[in-house]
């Protein structure tokens, strides 16, 4: 067995694991780990499990030890010189002309990397750029373009439902959504009502998928014919927490027909 935990390098950000070794480690605690980009400052996001070494399909790198005050006090630096190199890249972007918008600057620990995120329309020659930035901070420097949903989640923001956005806040990754999705919880495919401010399928359609996927065994689908009282019609409309179908019979009138509970029904 192997014990590991989640280590997250940004608030927010994603977690990767490690191999956690003898240390005794807690939520919130800081950590120095081993990356294949060199040393990296983190936070601990999960608590520690042990592991089958065959189920892990990868080999984990290693905590390699409790961040002390020195590693807090060069953490804080790297931090604050990224908030200048941040500048610096913007400063540096704008007089080349380059159509891009660079989003955040981050050091690696040992500071043997510094990255950019940057958004663009689309393919830029950036090698004027990450030149002019290695020849003042004297590392190599790493450009990365991203989507739009990593952009909405470095920016963050207000969804549909009035709340901060859930990549800002607590999404570590990025689900896989679909459109199916959306038909299968019978919401409109209406792009205003379906996708989020990044202009993508919102995140939160695979919240409840799994619940209404299994809700729906026990109803017609939309359009299959149903017998009620008064007689034969076609189900137009489900509503599987009311545990309701609406059933339009051949003179267009429609009859509301509330279906028995089941034995474990959620309803």
């Amino acid at each position: 067995m192997i014990r590991t935990v989640g280590v997250s390098f940004v608030e927010h950000g994603r977690i990767y694991y490690f191999a956690a070794l003898d240390f005794d480690l807690s939520l919130g605690d800081k950590v120095v780990v081993e990356t294949e980009k060199g040393l990296q400052y983190g936070i601990v996001m999960t608590s520690i499990r042990e592991v089958e070494e065959k189920d892990l399909g990868l080999l984990l790198k290693n905590v390699i030890r409790l961040a002390n005050q020195e590693d807090h006090n060069k953490h804080r630096k790297n931090l604050k010189d990224a908030e200048k190199a941040l500048l610096d890249a913007r400063r540096f972007a704008e007089k080349l002309n380059l159509p891009m918008r660079i989003l955040d600057a981050q050091f690696t620990f040992d500071r043997n990397q510094l990255l950019f995120n940057f958004v663009a329309d689309g393919r830029i020659d950036f090698r004027e750029l990450a030149k002019k930035l290695a020849q003042v901070y004297h590392t190599r420097i790493e450009l990365r373009q991203i989507g739009v949903r990593d952009k909405a989640k470095e920016i963050g923001g207000l969804g549909p439902c009035g709340r901060f956005l859930c990549c800002n806040t607590f999404l570590t990754d990025f689900n896989s959504v679909s459109i199916n999705m959306a038909k299968n919880q019978y919401i409109a495919l209406n792009p205003t009502k379906i996708n989020g401010v990044c202009g993508r399928l919102l995140c939160c359609l695979k919240y409840e998928d799994e619940l209404y996927t299994e809700l729906k065994k026990e109803f017609p689908a939309i359009g299959a014919y149903y017998d009620t009282p008064s007689g034969r019609g076609r189900v137009v409309e489900v509503n599987v927490f009311q545990r309701k179908i609406t059933v339009e019979m051949k003179d267009h009138t429609r009859v509301l027909v509330e279906l028995e509970k089941t034995d474990g029904s959620l309803t």
